[in-house]
């Protein structure tokens, strides 16, 4: 295995409270700990708890991709309609290329929930060789957004966006990822199946 092989998180939680102390943070630990179901091949992550500053979160974001390498990197928070809520324009604003889909699967998950999921804004993008996607704030939410849903019988009824993003890292030059099926099978033509 080459450091190359190990996929780079990055982690930014994005709460005006959370970074003042006022409670604490709950997206980076359930982020960490749905990786660590989720991932079978190796991984790290880097991890950035900020607030709802524009400027502040576009640098963050073009430190972890452009000075700590990130594959990919992962905001909760900030993606409403509130007037602090920059998340989407700070990650548009440092994007190469915008990745719509990405944000169309993760409204359709949350409306199967709530119908104020159509006031979320949350976006996916590429900078460079890395994946940028904005998840909601809320653990529970955050789950269900990257495993997607499953009826009683345990059978995946509408998908996740975790299923696309291995194959997405494939595209754009990243490390090959390989997840447990039985949290979020990571969906790939077989022609960019590996043998491992």
């Amino acid at each position: 295995m080459t450091a190359t092989d190990e996929l780079l998180i990055g982690l930014v939680s994005i709460s005006d409270r959370a970074s003042q102390g006022v409670y604490e943070d709950q997206g980076i630990p359930a982020l960490r700990e749905w990786f660590g179901r989720a991932l079978t091949s190796p991984w790290r992550m880097e991890t950035r708890l900020i607030p709802d500053e524009q400027a502040q979160i576009e640098a963050t974001l073009i430190e972890l991709v452009d000075k700590v390498g990130c594959h990919l990197v992962l905001t909760t928070g900030g993606t409403g309609p509130a007037l602090r809520d920059v998340t989407p324009e700070a990650t548009l604003a440092v994007a190469d290329r915008v990745m719509p889909g990405f944000g169309e699967q993760m409204r359709q998950i949350s409306l199967n929930f709530v119908p104020t999921a159509i006031l979320s804004r949350q976006v996916g993008v590429i900078r460079k060789q890395a994946l940028i996607l904005n998840l909601p704030g809320q653990p529970k939410s955050i789950k269900e957004t990257l495993e997607g849903l499953k009826d009683a019988e345990g059978q995946l009824r509408v998908p996740g966006i975790f299923a696309a993003v291995p194959y997405c890292l494939d595209l754009i030059g990243g490390p090959y990822v390989d997840t447990d099926a039985a949290v979020v099978k990571a969906f790939r033509p077989k022609s960019a199946i590996r043998a491992r």
